[in-house]
């Protein structure tokens, strides 16, 4: 078949490097190829992408940067340690760079559903959050996100740290990249973290190398129909494909990605697949979605945060820590619900943080 992908983060690169043998490829992206970038942190576990990266030809411990060892879970007047087994962080950019090889691309270039629909036999929507070819999702449900990749010094932690934001509306976070370098950013429905990302960077001796910054979704695919709209599917966080209480979309991206590969006749097979495949996410959505809406009943809640729990468990490799009750009760415990006042008392301070080239 001739196929355009739309997008070239780490799902399309995926499609691309997987299906340029038997079919006509043609990649599409509308970021220059010197300014790609992504929010995520590139946090990953090494045993649940080892084994996409191997169908690509691809030896995934290349591409390592840190390997993690404990997590540290600040909750303000505690602190819960995550043992990990196989969270790394990798070269994310120089992975997605690899997937593609020597598949065409055009970078720089925007592309309309009039442009494509003639001229491709079945065109892939993995632009993530924009979905621009595929009808919009009615009642979407982002989390604003910002990045920045910062030289230390002194590096103030020598592996992965995070904080949640009462209320669990997400948490500021500090993932090790090479010496005395990491990414911090943070994520949050009420924007706090752009005032924790700047008290950071006042605090710590060091430089701010890069910034980007965009929402990330956290809909589970459920609610995220539909998935195709004649020969045009959507693949990745394109149709939900983000763990909504971490915000981690890059093995559930590929993931989704490889069952399209197995169903690249049959889109409806694809959807019924990928509604299998991430059912789980709808409890995990739900119980994120309680803690700032008092129309959940507590023992849905109960409910939905056992199933999150179990899934954990059962994937711990898959996602590169130990997942223990009491310290996952710990937390959710002790991020408490947001009051209405204090809701609207939040204020966003401007972004002053000085970026080279900003």
């Amino acid at each position: 078949m001739k196929i355009a992908i739309v997008g070239m983060g780490v799902a399309g690169a995926y499609l691309a490097s997987r299906l340029n043998q038997h079919h006509d490829i043609t990649g599409f992206d509308m970021l220059k190829k010197d300014n790609f970038d992504a929010v995520c942190a590139w946090g990953t576990s090494r045993h649940g992408i080892a084994e996409f990266a191997s169908r690509c030809g691809l030896d995934f411990e290349k591409y390592v940067l840190h390997d993690g060892i404990d997590m540290k879970v600040d909750l303000g007047d505690d602190n819960v340690h995550v043992p990990l087994k196989g969270l790394v962080n990798f070269d994310k950019l120089k992975f997605i760079q690899d997937l593609i090889g020597d598949t065409k691309v055009h970078y720089g270039k925007y592309v309309s559903r009039g442009e494509l629909i003639g001229n491709y036999d079945l065109i892939v929507d993995a632009t993530g959050l924009t979905r621009p070819l595929l009808p919009r999702i009615k009642e979407d449900s982002l989390v604003p996100c910002v990045q920045h990749k910062i030289k230390f010094k002194k590096a103030p932690f020598d592996d992965f740290y995070i904080r949640p934001f009462n209320g669990l509306s997400g948490y500021f976070w500090y993932f090790p990249l090479e010496e005395n370098i990491a990414h911090v950013g943070g994520g949050d429905i009420y924007k706090r973290h752009i005032g924790e990302i700047q008290k950071f960077v006042e605090e710590y001796d060091c430089e701010v190398l890069t910034k980007v910054g965009r929402p990330v979704r956290i809909l589970p695919p459920s609610k995220c129909k539909p998935f195709y709209d004649g020969k045009i599917v959507g693949v990745g966080e394109s149709i939900g494909t983000v763990f909504p209480m971490l915000g981690e979309g890059i093995i559930p991206s590929l993931e989704c990605a490889e069952i399209l590969v197995e169903n690249l006749n049959d889109l409806a097979a694809y959807e019924k697949a990928v509604l299998k495949k991430f059912e789980v996410y709808e409890a995990v959505h739900r119980f994120v979605e309680a803690r700032h809406n008092p129309g959940v009943g507590v023992l849905r809640q109960i409910i939905d945060l056992s199933k999150t729990f179990i899934y954990l468990k059962k994937n711990e490799k898959r996602f590169g820590l130990v997942a223990n009750p009491i310290s996952l009760l710990k937390v959710v415990a002790s991020m408490r619900e947001l009051k209405a006042e204090e809701i609207q008392a939040i204020k966003v301070p401007k972004q002053v943080i000085k970026v080279p080239n900003s």
